[in-house]
């Protein structure tokens, strides 16, 4: 079955970095695109990236270009975020998944003074 296992959140100061991982397991990693959502208590669950099989970046959301970065790496079957100067706005729980309709349980990022 597919296993999606989320890694990497954590408590940061505005302007801050964090790398945000996805260990995928049960299917063949390389031959799916994998997306990276967030969202923050009372609001709207929001697309922030996709990935193409072979490491394309096919979707990035408009606040966070130049700040994220979305990459794969398929012999290890890892999805990953590196976010970069980040933001307050940033702080809503991230999930990945696999064709939105395999999810993982999410990890919490903080960003606050």
């Amino acid at each position: 079955q597919v296993q999606l296992v989320e890694s990497g959140g954590g408590s940061v100061h505005p302007g801050g970095s964090l790398r945000l991982s996805c260990a995928a397991s049960g299917f063949t990693f390389s031959r799916y695109v994998m997306s990276w959502f967030r969202r923050a208590p009372g609001r709207e669950r929001v697309w922030v990236a996709n990935v193409g099989p072979s490491n394309t970046t096919t979707y990035l959301l408009d606040s966070v270009k130049g700040r994220f970065t979305a990459f794969r790496d398929n012999d290890k079957n890892t999805l990953y975020l590196q976010m970069n100067n980040l933001r307050p706005e940033d702080t809503p729980v991230y999930y990945c998944s696999r064709d939105r309709t395999s999810w993982g349980q999410g990890t919490q990022v903080t960003v606050s003074s």
